[in-house]
Formats: structure tokens, sequence, C-alpha cells
């Protein structure tokens, strides 16, 4: 184990001044330093005592021969721009990400920049679930795009945020977006629904807009965990909310619809709650 740390480093490419791919033991690394490629070139090699803030690697075939391919595709530049994003996002963190947002932010950013420079329309129509649930994460992906528009000399609209978001939520649960795609695209047919069932428009920006949709999150992690809850008011908002409660019951029939799962009473009369707080409110 003591040659891995005494190994020098070689480098294979350098993609700005603060970020370099290298070779060390025949495995490739990313190395990120503030001036660590100033003056260097391919080939050179940098000593293991070398002053680096962050090193990643990417131990996975896959994400290898990802990188690999992204590599010969992405403007060098713009790599080093999105490995100084990730770093960023780990710092902010403190922790370390899954390895495989080397290849799912980049591939991401890339192909926004391009849709930019050709004047495509893109839309998030997920944003304000985004933000409600992942805070801290919506947080830094902000970071990320202003970091991105100063660098790059590009308006990029608030939707990439969110975009962004959900990459850097993944990158913090094994790389996997599945349920939070979920959350976010259940959360907005819910809400749509309620409003035309009531006619009435939700304030995004409203604490009671916030408990919901954070009920919805973990409503539906104790659907997919089995884990139901109890609710000891359930015969009493029945009784006192019957429209509410009616309504919750076709929105808990669209949450089966989606999740294939049975939703017991008791979330039901939670929804009511929820849906008539929103009636008071309008």
């Amino acid at each position: 184990m003591d040659s891995l740390f005494k190994s020098n480093y070689t480098i294979q490419k350098i993609f700005n001044n603060n970020v370099l791919l290298v070779t060390q033991n025949k495995k490739e690394k990313i190395l990120f330093g503030k001036g660590l490629g100033f003056g260097r070139h391919f080939g050179d090699i940098l000593s293991v005592d070398t002053k680096i803030d962050k090193i990643f690697s990417l131990e996975d075939k896959t994400n290898y021969d990802n990188f690999k391919e992204l590599v010969t595709t992405v403007d060098s530049g713009l790599i080093g721009l999105c490995e100084e994003i990730i770093f960023m996002i780990s710092k902010e963190l403190n922790e370390d990400l899954n390895e495989k947002i080397h290849i799912s932010l980049t591939d991401h950013i890339a192909f926004t920049l391009k849709r930019l420079k050709q004047n495509d329309e893109i839309e998030n129509p997920f944003l304000v679930e985004t933000e409600t649930l992942y805070k801290r994460e919506f947080e830094i992906a902000r970071k990320a795009v202003a970091m991105l528009q100063k660098k790059m000399n590009i308006v990029i609209p608030d939707g990439e945020i969110g975009f962004i978001t959900l990459h850097i939520h993944s990158a913090r649960n094994k790389g996997k977006l599945s349920n939070t795609i979920r959350y976010a695209f259940l959360s907005n047919s819910i809400i749509e629904f309620i409003e035309d069932s009531l006619n009435l428009q939700i304030d995004t920006k409203s604490i009671d807009y916030a408990r919901f949709i954070t009920h919805i999150r973990f409503a539906i992690e104790r659907l997919l965990n089995k884990t139901p809850i109890k609710n000891e008011l359930f015969d009493i908002i029945k009784k006192q909310y019957k429209d509410s409660y009616a309504l919750a019951e076709k929105v808990c029939a669209l949450i089966e619809n989606q999740l294939n799962l049975d939703v017991v009473e008791d979330e039901v009369a939670y929804i009511a709650v929820h849906i008539e707080n929103f009636k008071n409110a309008s």
C-alpha cells in the first residue's frame, strides 16, 4: 500500500490551470488544485508531495469508459470547469460524491450549453418542487449556475438550477435519480390536480405548500418501504372535512396509479388536512 502513496503522477491531460487528468500506478485520476496545471504539459511528472486540494478516482469501469469518451467529445476547458463545480459541490456538502457525477453532470452541462447557443428554450416543470424538496442541493446548484454564467459569459435560465439540483441529490444517493424524479413528477401532477379540482391557485412559496410537498415525498417513501403511519384523528378528519377527504381519495388514487401500490386510509386523512389548509388559504 505504501507504493500507492509514494508514486508520482504522470500528466495525461490539462483541462485548465486547476484541473489535471493524471495516471498513478496505471490508474487515471482527476486532480484539483489552484494553479496545478499552470505551465505544465502532457507527460510531465507531478510529485506526490505536490499540494493537491482534491483527488477524484473513477473506479467503476463503465464510468471510466464514459468519462474517457467525454474527454474526446467535450471541450477540455468545459470539463475543467465542470470539475471545479464538482469540487465546489463536494466542499460545500463536506462529503464525497458518487463518481458518476463526473460523467452525468458534465454531459448534462455540455448539452445544456449547446442548446442555449442554439437558442433552444429550456423549461423545468418541476423547479418549485425540486427547490422545496432539496433546499440544500438547490442552494449549491445556484452557485454552480453562477460559476457557469461567469466563466462562459452566458445567461442560464433558472430551470437549470433545478436540473443540477437533481444531479447533486443523485450524487449523494449512490447515483440514483429514479425516486427523485418520481417525487417531482408526482408532486407536480398532484398540485395541478388539486388546483383544477378546487379552481384555485396554490401559492408555491407558502408554508402550506412546502409542508404538503414534503409530506408527499415521505408518503412515497413510506409506501415504497411499506411502513405506513397511523392517524389518530382519522375519524374526526373524515367527518369534519368531507369534501377535502373526498378529494384526497382522488389524489391517492392518482398516487396508486403511478406507484402501483395501495395507499392506506390514514394517509388519505393526512392529505385531506393539507387540502383543507389550501382551501382556507385561498
